[in-house]
């Protein structure tokens, strides 16, 4: 209800204006109020997913909230998880401005934001303060300049300072915003991120007394073939989890879209079959032995549970939530309780 008259307010602004706007009144409202936007009457069932129990299926997605300056206003939407970031070792402003595009038509946003965010100092203050007592993902990238050769060196700093205050860390090779970022999907770039990340995630469970999983989130543009290779590898070397996927850097479905020729990654639903073709092929390959978070087009509780059908086991969404607001959550955890009552 409140969103429907928010919408079309924040509609006229541009798109990072209108995402500023939105979370700036949301952290000015009481979070009494926001929970009434989530229905409590809706009989979650609880999963357990990477070790983790998960309240209900549905997440919010790295990217609205990089900084995890909003998590409680968030979580009082009724998420069963929170994933902020991606987050940086060092401070960078992303790309220039403009950098957000809305295709209303095709419900669809392309972002070039290029990881803009505080820093991971910065973060780790946030979440070590958090009064959340949700699950909470972290997810963590590399800076621009940081040569792709010394990729796995930013990826391991991050991870190292958030493990104590993460229930899940997910390592972002699949940006298409920064340059090469998605070499790191395949070979003996794959090979060396996780496998130095797996040693250190060891030592850190060691040091910390308790076990943080990984997940590695993945793009919707890497052929079937590909997908395949880089599950063996997955499981090979004990991943606790893949978030399938991230944007697309695909235009087929939105040629007509005066913004089409714009750069970045498209998100919305033009993505929504694709991302249920990875999910399939990367549950075909994992066989049930790493859960898979499905992530991209879910804009309909009809989308999740069809992204769920593929073999997702928790599911994620961003741009529904910017074109059906929080509605959209509680339609999906309503269909999904509803498919477990059946079921």
């Amino acid at each position: 209800m409140i969103y429907s008259l928010a919408k079309p307010i924040l509609f006229r602004l541009p798109p990072e204006a209108a995402h500023r706007l939105a979370l700036t009144a949301m952290q000015c409202t009481p979070k009494g109020l926001l929970r009434r936007c989530g229905d409590n009457s809706i009989n979650d069932p609880s999963i357990n997913v990477m070790g983790l129990t998960f309240p209900n299926a549905i997440g919010l997605a790295a990217g609205l909230d990089k900084n995890a300056d909003h998590i409680e206003s968030l979580a009082a939407l009724g998420f069963g998880f929170i994933e902020v970031g991606t987050i940086t070792p060092r401070p960078q402003p992303g790309n220039d401005k403009p950098r957000m595009f809305r295709l209303t038509d095709e419900q669809a946003l392309i972002n070039r934001m290029g990881f803009n965010n505080k820093g991971v100092e910065h973060l780790v203050r946030q979440i070590s303060n958090r009064r959340y007592d949700g699950i909470l993902g972290v997810n963590i990238g590399k800076n621009l300049t940081t040569p792709l050769a010394s990729a796995h060196e930013d990826y391991l700093h991050c991870m190292q300072r958030v493990y104590e205050h993460a229930d899940y860390i997910t390592v972002n090779i699949s940006s298409p915003n920064t340059p090469g970022l998605r070499d790191l999907q395949l070979g003996e770039s794959l090979e060396l991120l996780l496998s130095t990340l797996k040693n250190a995630q060891r030592e850190l469970c060691q040091q910390h007394g308790r076990y943080v999983p990984l997940a590695v989130k993945i793009a919707p543009d890497m052929a079937d073939a590909d997908i395949t290779l880089f599950a063996d590898t997955v499981k090979r070397h004990g991943i606790d989890g893949v978030i399938a996927g991230n944007t697309t850097s695909s235009r087929q479905a939105v040629q007509n879209s005066p913004h089409a020729d714009e750069a970045g990654g498209l998100s919305g639903q033009p993505l929504t079959h694709r991302a249920q073709e990875v999910i399939r092929v990367l549950a075909q390959r994992l066989h049930g032995e790493v859960p898979i978070i499905g992530c991209g087009g879910i804009m309909t509780a009809t989308d999740a549970a069809a992204h769920r059908d593929a073999g997702a086991d928790l599911l994620q969404i961003y741009t529904g939530l910017i074109y059906r607001g929080p509605q959209l959550i509680n339609d999906i955890r309503r269909k999904l309780s509803s498919n477990s009552t059946t079921g």
